[in-house]
Formats: structure tokens, C-alpha cells, sequence
């Protein structure tokens, strides 16, 4: 398969402005007139609703540790019809899972390397000068078979400081590709688990518009696009298949990370996914599966605890028909929840989960679980690879597990997940099942 030329935007670590600079980017190119796929290296699903407004297409993941080459060769011919792919990466470029080579499994700088993209490095200069040239050398000889376009230099304190920066990467032979000005008033607001959801920004369109007249005016658009290249895919596979024919799926400010390939699959094989709002007390519609995402359920756990229509429907599904949940999905399908003031809520007690979140602690990685028992979608003794990122603390878990889980080096995870009944629901984030 042919991809469109294609960037990544990546840098040597989170926080750096990249994620302004892919939305940036991906606008001016589209007020060009081009056609922009984009696209997100690594296991986030709050970046790729940014991405989509920016861009106005969907974006995908693309995980090159837990996806199979056919999968990631079917997503990205989601790029068919574009003029050009742009790539955000995650954490800094070579991080990912431990390994004897370069860069780690799942990496930015893999997933460049696979598809041909030349690196953009967007690089905080603040607080040095011609320094910074040694971190661009370094990134750009670290992995002799990675194409690195070269520098975008973000935050310059001024023209005198931009002017030695260039003196320093005219020295190391780094190409500087822009060079933006420090502006508080273009960080997008955050929150635990990342940035705040693309659809509970105040003004998204305005901050997307912003940041592309930023990037036109201090970014050389036509060198990035002529430095955009891409190389061919293998064959591709399908995408990953639904759990059920009719699927109701949570979708509000609690319940929102759900993977766009796994929709775009989905729909694909022709299921109808009816979606419905715990925040608003909709009960879920009539249908096969219930399927209760992650999200936010932390910070509205009175507000689900008081919609009595939610749980009664619920409830009455759980009797006879499949229920799942990930994450903050699952813990909803627990007995209780007890928030950051340390008030308890009662949930749903289709399982006898109790989680809290009145002290955090970070649990964050890829996870390789191997069924007890059946998932919806999945016999028992499959392989599934998926992602855990949340800081709530498990108080209790009696029911028998669903899973072996370990991490991606190997090591067991106490969170197994858990199953009663029709009820499944597990702490990681499903991605793919495991290919080898």
C-alpha cells in the first residue's frame, strides 16, 4: 500500500508544545488547501479528538508495540485521499518499552522509521542557547536509519536568543524549520490524565485558528512540505471486529476514551452503536452489549450515583445480556467509588469492585492479559494488548478474576480485572488482540 508523504512531530520529552504544533500545522496545511490525515503514535485517546477538529478527519492511533503490522498497515491507509499524513508523537521520541536496540518497542522514533516519516523535533530552548544543539545533535544521530527533517525551536525568548540558537544548530549541520516565540496564552488547558477533552474546551475552534496563524507566521510551511516523504505498507488486515451487532456505548464527559480504530471497525463490519449519556440519566438502549468506556467518572461520581435511570437500565441489561467496562467504565460497574474528598459513592454493584481516587497514585503502562474466561468479543484464553493510565487505588476486588496481566516487561499487575454474571470489566484500555 502507498501512503501520502508524511511528518512525525515529536520531541525529547512531554510538555514541550508539540501537541500545539501538530494542531497548528495540521489547520494551516488544511487553509491551504490540503487534504491532512493525522495521526497519533502511542496509546492516548484524548489527543486524536483534537487532531480531528484541527484537521477535520479522523484520527487514528498507531502503536507499533501493541498492534500487529497488517493493523497498522489498515489504519493507515485510513490516509487514502489525503494529501499529506502528519504523525503526533508521545513522551519524547525514543521512549517506549525496554529493549536491546535504539528505541524503545512502540516509540515514536519506531513507528517514524516503519512509515517513512521524517522527524520534526519541536525542541524548549528556554533557558539555553547554543546548547540546544547538542540535544538536536544528539536526537538526530541517536538512530542512523530514523529521517530527521530537523528543529522546530519553541518558546524564544527573543530575536538575540533565536539568533544564537541558529548559530548553534548552523554549527551541528540541524535544520531549523521555525522558530516560536514564548506565548503563555497558547497552552491548552490540562487536567490528570492529560489535556482537557477536546469537547469541553471553551473555545476550541478559536484557540485551533490561533494556533495556525502562529504556525504560518513563524514556521516554514513549504520546506515541511516538501520534506514530507513516506515509504510503502504491507498488506493490511482487517480492522479489529465488533463484540456484539448492537452495541450501546457511554458517551459523555465520563465516559469518552474509546480508540478510534476500534469504532472505525465497528461500523466497518456493519454494527450499530447507540450511544447514550450516564451524566444526562439515559439508560442504556436496547441492544446486545453494553459497553461502559473510560473517562472522568472520578470527577462526577455523585452525579452518576444519582441517576437512577442509568442504573435501573443498567441493571436490567446486566440480568440477561453483556455488560463490559474499562476503566473508569469498570469502576462504575463497582460497588463504590470514593472520590478526592474522600466521600464514597455507591455505583452500579454488578461487581464488587471499590476503588478510590482520595489518594492518588499513577497507574501507567502497556498490558498484555491473557482470558480466564470470556470477554464480549473474545474467547477465553485470547492474547489482548491494551493500555492502563489512571491514579485510582483498587480498596477491593472479591470476584473472580477475568485475566492474567502483566506489563509489558513481563511482570504481574494486581489488576486482573474482574467478572460476575454477564458483567465483565478490566483497568486496561483494549487495543488489539496480541498477534504473535
Amino acid at each position: 500500500m502507498i501512503l501520502p508523504p508524511g511528518l512525525m512531530i515529536s520531541a525529547p520529552a512531554s510538555g514541550t508544545g508539540k501537541t500545539t504544533v501538530m494542531l497548528g500545522l495540521c489547520r494551516a496545511l488544511a487553509e491551504e488547501g490540503l487534504t491532512v490525515q493525522p495521526f497519533k503514535s502511542g496509546p492516548d485517546y484524548i489527543d486524536p479528538a483534537f487532531h480531528r477538529a484541527a484537521a477535520g478527519r479522523p484520527s487514528f492511533n498507531l502503536d507499533s508495540w501493541a498492534m500487529a503490522p497488517c493493523l497498522m498497515a489498515a489504519l493507515a491507509g485510513q490516509a487514502k485521499g489525503a494529501d499529506i499524513a502528519v504523525a503526533e508523537g508521545s513522551m519524547g521520541l525514543f521512549d517506549g518499552v525496554a529493549g536491546r536496540g535504539g528505541s524503545g518497542h512502540g516509540s515514536s522514533a519506531e513507528l517514524a522509521r516503519a512509515m517513512g516519516w521524517p522527524v520534526v523535533l519541536v525542541l524548549d530552548v528556554g533557558g539555553q542557547a547554543q546548547s540546544a544543539a547538542a540535544t538536536a545533535l544528539g536526537f538526530a544521530r541517536y538512530d542512523p536509519g530514523l529521517p530527521f527533517a530537523g528543529v522546530i525551536l519553541n518558546r524564544v525568548a527573543s530575536p538575540r536568543h533565536e539568533r544564537l540558537i541558529r548559530l548553534g544548530m548552523e554549527r551541528a549541520e540541524i535544520r531549523v524549520l521555525g522558530a516560536l516565540p514564548r506565548r503563555g496564552d497558547l497552552k491548552l488547558p490540562e487536567r490528570h490524565l492529560g489535556l482537557v477533552q477536546a469537547a469541553e474546551h471553551p473555545d476550541l475552534e478559536t484557540a485551533i485558528a490561533a494556533y495556525a496563524a502562529f504556525l504560518r507566521a513563524h514556521v516554514d510551511l513549504a520546506a515541511l512540505k516538501m520534506l514530507a516523504a513516506g515509504t510503502a505498507t504491507g498488506a493490511p488486515s482487517p480492522l479489529p471486529c465488533p463484540p456484539a451487532q448492537r452495541i450501546a456505548l457511554a458517551q459523555d464527559a465520563a465516559f469518552s476514551f474509546t480508540y478510534p480504530h476500534l469504532l472505525a471497525g465497528w461500523h466497518a463490519a456493519g454494527a450499530e452503536v447507540l450511544p447514550f449519556s450516564p451524566l444526562a440519566d439515559e439508560p442504556p438502549p436496547e441492544a446486545d452489549l453494553v459497553w461502559l468506556p473510560g473517562g472522568y467518572p472520578e470527577l462526577h461520581a455523585g452525579r452518576i450515583a444519582a441517576a437512577g435511570r442509568f442504573m435501573a437500565g443498567l441493571r436490567a441489561h446486566a440480568d440477561t445480556r453483556p455488560v463490559h467496562g474499562e476503566c473508569g467504565g469498570y469502576m462504575v460497574l463497582g460497588q463504590a467509588l470514593t472520590d478526592a474528598s474522600g466521600t464514597a459513592h455507591a455505583m452500579a454493584g454488578l461487581l464488587g469492585l471499590a476503588t478510590s481516587y482520595e489518594k492518588r497514585r499513577l497507574h501507567l503502562g502497556y498490558r498484555l492479559a491473557t482470558l480466564q474466561a470470556p470477554m464480549p468479543g473474545h474467547a477465553p484464553g485470547t492474547r489482548l494488548r491494551g493500555h492502563e493510565f489512571h491514579y485510582s487505588t483498587i480498596l477491593s476486588q472479591p470476584d473472580a478474576p477475568l485475566a492474567n496481566v502483566t506489563d509489558a516487561d513481563g511482570a504481574p499487575v494486581a489488576e486482573t480485572g474482574s467478572r460476575r454474571g454477564h458483567v465483565t470489566g478490566t483497568f486496561f484500555h483494549f487495543i488489539a488482540e496480541d498477534a504473535e
